[in-house]
């Protein structure tokens, strides 16, 4: 299988902020209810992420199982983000050639809902070594959370995919009245 570019997670330093250099070397797709793929720098709306999305992997055979984390990178603000990375989601036990439906979810999906700027949300998927290996508790607050020492201590090693997406605060669209004296 022919390695993807991680190009685009370099330049918006999801490599650097979320995880260390890595090839993408499986495939994943992420597909919400309203249709909407994810792709990296695409931008959807919070109201298109309210459930949880469909994560077919495509990589391995029915023993190989992955880990899929969605972590915001940007809380609470891309400005300054203290709260750095806020944890939305995390499936273990993904049988390769399924979906995320198939595995287990030791933490339950959280709909992004940003309030201030515009906010990488990040799909990681780690190859695990083998089924249950990652027997976490989940983390008492999801804020503070780190997709590195996640995988560190759950012998993950570097992702074999990822893919991330824009999201801002929806809001109507304003328009400034200009009134002659």
């Amino acid at each position: 299988m022919p390695k993807m570019s991680s190009e685009p997670l370099v330049i918006c330093r999801v490599i650097g902020d979320v995880v260390d250099n890595f090839c993408n070397t499986v495939k994943m797709c992420v597909v919400y209810k309203s249709k909407k793929h994810v792709y990296n720098w695409c931008e959807l709306f919070p109201s298109t992420v309210t459930s949880k999305p469909k994560v077919e992997v495509h990589g391995g055979d029915m023993r190989t199982f992955f880990t899929l984390v969605l972590t915001d990178p940007d809380a609470p603000g891309p400005s300054d983000p203290y709260l750095r990375e806020h944890l939305h989601w995390i499936i273990t036990d993904i049988p390769g050639t399924t979906d995320s439906s198939f595995g287990k979810e030791i933490v339950s999906y959280e709909m992004p809902r940003p309030k201030i700027g515009i906010h990488r949300f990040v799909f990681l998927l780690f190859k695990q070594k083998k089924r249950l290996q990652v027997l976490i508790n989940p983390p008492v607050c999801r804020d503070g959370f780190c997709s590195r020492n996640f995988a560190e201590e759950n012998e993950l090693g570097l992702p074999v995919a990822a893919v991330f997406f824009n999201c801002q605060r929806e809001t109507a669209a304003r328009r400034r009245r200009f009134v002659d004296m």
